[in-house]
């Protein structure tokens, strides 16, 4: 299985530094490397000069951007993660035993990076139990076969909110479960608004989503931005 990594960025220079860092890493390489860059974000062309990577330009719509990413990929199996995450170095074999075994795609469980206090592990264990009864999201680094994201539809072109729908029409089509390694997350976000008052806004707003407020409205309020 030939796997595409597709990250979206948006004035994730220093995060993504370190992230290709990290896939360079990975005890196999992914066969190709989509980095989409929201427009007006910072330069980056240094970062993807590998041979296997590809620089895209898209507005600064995350889903628009992963969409975007994903409609390019060559590979048998997309796999979306975020600037700031840190997969573990045999990322690449557990999916493959993963979609080998039935599943058509997936995700990571949710860690955070280089934390070991309690509010971190307490948090983890709760984004790792919604994730199961409800919605994983692009934290997790979702994974699947790229002809089952394009039955599903692809994620439709929003900044924020864009997993739920694919997620959905995923579970529909065949298995879309998790697999047991964990996927690191920058808790920068979290110890700078505060461990609770941070995941509390961040439910508000998933509330706000399921009572149907646009989720573009809702991505000016996430992200700080017009």
């Amino acid at each position: 299985m030939k796997v595409s990594v597709v990250i979206p960025v948006f004035r994730d220079r220093q995060e993504l530094t370190r992230l290709m860092a990290v896939l360079q890493e990975l005890d196999s390489q992914p066969y190709e490397i989509i980095v989409v860059e929201g427009e007006g974000g910072e330069a980056i062309e240094d970062l993807c000069t590998a041979p296997n990577c590809r620089l895209l330009s898209s507005p600064p719509r995350r889903g628009e951007q992963m969409d975007s990413g994903a409609r390019t990929a060559c590979g048998d199996v997309l796999w979306f993660l975020h600037a700031d995450a840190e997969p573990p170095p045999e990322s690449l074999a557990i999916m493959r035993s993963h979609l080998s075994s039935g599943a058509i795609g997936g995700w990571f469980r949710f860690a955070f990076r280089n934390e070991t206090c309690w509010q971190a592990g307490l948090l983890a264990g709760l984004v790792n139990l919604r994730a199961r009864i409800g919605v994983p999201y692009g934290d997790q680094g979702l994974f699947m076969y790229r002809k089952a994201y394009r039955q599903a539809g692809g994620f439709p072109w929003r900044s924020l909110f864009e997993e739920p729908p694919l997620v959905r029409r995923m579970r529909g089509l065949g298995r879309f479960v998790p697999v047991q390694a964990r996927l690191g997350v920058s808790a920068r976000r979290w110890k700078r608004d505060g461990w609770f008052r941070r995941s509390l806004k961040n439910r508000l707003l998933a509330v706000a989503y399921m009572l149907r407020l646009s989720p573009e409205k809702l991505a000016r309020r996430y992200f700080g931005r017009g």
